[in-house]
């Protein structure tokens, strides 16, 4: 279909609502008019294509068994497969910068952003780059500095995962030594480390601040990790961090949306109808009205079954827009997200009944066919 289609015969989710109207795509892009050949999906629905905002499932095919994949390339056109797959359009790939080590340490995230700047210019899924810094890392302010200006990441979240509880009460922290065998240390080793780390905790606020200046000063689109309370949302919003990803109580997020700060939740989270840890639930935060995006988080068919799921309450429209337009909007994607004449063809064709992707087009190219819809489009092959 390299001169253009129209799909006719569908239901099209456009801007102002559903519609029968055909949808046309020439030169990468929706137009106006009815380019190429027909292509006739009776029953079917046409919706944005999915941008998803936070995801890390990428990580199973860069590294399914320690030291099994050496070549992470590969793993990464793996990975925009199963993307695709899930009507997932543009992924945000959110790489650990931790002193947790393995794969989720700096040097295993600087190969990762290697290996995604050879392979992304030759997908059609758009693939960013998110990079979660551990905030007591603060020896490794330049350096993550350093590989977002080498690699033009533009998006840095940060966490702080260390176990301070036990930590600060001098007890070993659970699960040590599982995670030191992850890193590539003893569990001595690790615990020397996580102390250190937690000892220069007076020393956080005042870096991290200065950090989030640097980055802001270049355009990296910035957010904080599971935002425990208001306070807390507060504090980051003073450092110049808008987004909330994940905040676990309502109080953060609506502390977020009160300051019009953008919130993340897990699509997988609205699936099981609550977080696995115990946290804010994602459908009593749509529900509440502060939630702006759904995120695949671990699980690339979750923002596609969420909001179909979500969409038999609040109605398709908006509950696809929380997994297109509203994720676009916070990454500043303003050529994707909607399916209006102009815009980026991106859009995916799912069966109704099941939910079922039979097609995805990334900038006006097939990333991924099945079933009925891509017997439609052989059929019609030159």
């Amino acid at each position: 279909m390299t001169d253009g289609f129209h799909i006719t015969g569908a239901t099209v989710l456009r801007p102002d609502g559903p519609s029968g109207e055909p949808l046309g795509v020439a030169g990468g892009h929706l137009v106006a008019d009815r380019p190429g050949r027909a292509l006739h999906l009776p029953g079917c629905l046409v919706l944005p294509g999915i941008v998803d905002c936070h995801g890390d499932g990428f990580e199973r095919h860069l590294a399914p068994r320690r030291g099994a994949v050496r070549d992470m390339g590969a793993g990464l056109i793996a990975a925009e497969a199963e993307l695709a797959a899930n009507g997932i359009t543009t992924a945000v790939l959110a790489q650990f910068w931790s002193w947790e080590g393995g794969m989720r340490g700096p040097d295993f995230a600087r190969e990762m952003l290697a290996a995604l700047d050879a392979v992304a210019p030759r997908l059609d899924t758009g693939l960013l780059c998110q990079l979660r810094f551990e905030t007591h890392m603060l020896d490794d302010c330049d350096r993550l500095f350093d590989a977002v200006s080498r690699h033009g990441v533009g998006y840095v979240v940060f966490n702080d995962h260390l176990p301070h509880r036990a930590l600060v009460a001098g007890k070993t922290p659970p699960r040590l030594a599982g995670q030191a065998l992850k890193g590539g240390r003893s569990p001595e080793a690790h615990l020397a480390l996580l102390r250190a780390l937690q000892a220069r905790a007076p020393e956080v606020p005042a870096a991290i601040e200065g950090l989030a200046r640097r980055l802001a000063g270049r355009g990296v689109r910035l957010g904080s990790h599971d935002d425990a309370d208001g306070a807390t949302r507060l504090a980051w919003r003073g450092r110049g961090v808008p987004i909330s990803e994940f905040p676990e109580t309502l109080d953060a997020a609506r502390t977020a949306r009160d300051g019009g700060d953008p919130v993340i939740l897990g699509a997988p989270n609205l699936l099981r109808g609550s977080s696995h840890k115990g946290n804010l639930s994602a459908a009593e935060a749509v529900a509440q009205g502060v939630c702006d995006a759904l995120a695949s988080d671990y699980h690339y068919p979750a923002p596609r079954l969420a909001a179909l799921a979500l969409a038999r309450d609040i109605g398709l429209a908006r509950a696809w827009a929380l997994v297109s337009e509203g994720p676009a909007r916070i990454l500043g994607l303003e050529d994707r997200g909607r399916l209006e004449p102009g815009l980026r063809a991106d859009l995916v064709v799912v069966h109704p009944e099941d939910g079922r992707v039979g097609l995805t087009v990334a900038a006006g190219r097939v990333t991924y066919m099945s079933g009925p819809v891509a017997a439609a489009v052989l059929s019609g092959a030159r």
